[in-house]
Formats: structure tokens, sequence, C-alpha cells
């Protein structure tokens, strides 16, 4: 799921206020959040698509990945029907990048909505069946 730059920042300033701190994600009506992410999987499509827009050097093109949280807006935005098991829920939203120089460059894709993307499964909610090593 692509999403806003707008988006991106409201759920990393989410993060950032409460597990970054050390403190509880907060879910639905300000309650802590008490079984919090186990795994994210991101389907190679993703990845793919992702490094398609890097840098084709495989020592500079990339992606970017950030630690952030569902708000509401964003938790209704992908499940609705189920938004509220996932506010406050961490997850991983990314974009591509090149690393050149040893700084970190983000690829200009021509639009806000092209930028971010949050494409994960999680778990939970999503957890049946556990990853295998088959």
């Amino acid at each position: 799921m692509k999403i806003t730059k707008g988006d991106f920042e409201s759920m990393r300033e989410k993060y950032d206020k409460e597990v970054k701190k050390g403190k509880p994600a907060k879910g639905k009506n300000g309650k802590d959040k008490t079984n919090q992410t186990n795994w994210i999987f991101l389907d190679r499509e993703t990845l793919e698509g992702l490094l398609a827009k890097a840098d084709q050097n495989p020592k500079v093109g990339g992606v970017q990945f950030y630690f952030t949280e569902y708000t509401e807006e964003t938790a209704k935005e992908r499940y609705a029907d189920e938004a509220d098991k996932y506010v406050g829920q961490m997850t991983l939203v990314m974009r591509a990048a090149n690393l050149k120089e040893n700084k970190l460059h983000s690829v200009s894709l021509g639009g806000l909505e092209d930028e971010y993307q949050c494409d994960g499964t999680e778990c939970p909610h999503v957890c049946e069946p556990e990853p295998t090593d088959t």
C-alpha cells in the first residue's frame, strides 16, 4: 500500500512518542497495546519494486526501513473492518534509497504517493501458519 508522506510522518511520530521512548504503544482509546508485533512479512514483488527504483549498483541502491505504528487513520485505511486491532501496532514503512559516500539519499519518484510504502503482513493478527524452515 502506498502511503502519503503525511501518513508516514504521523505513523513515525506515534512510534517516536511511545515505543522508541521505551513506553507501551497506545491502541484504540489510548489503551496500552499488550500484544505487539512478532514478525512482518514483505513479499518479493514489493521489495523488488522498491529495488528497481533505486540505483542498480548493489553497494549503493537499497531499501530504507522505518519502524512506525499504525495511527487510527492509517489503520482504518488499510484494515477498515479490523482497524481497532491495528491502532498502535508496530509496522515497517519503506522506501527506495541510495547510499553514497556513507550518506543516505531518498529516491525521488516525482510524487509523494510513490515514495513510502507500508505493505507488510504482521503477526499479530495474521499469524497462522507460523513460518517454517521448509
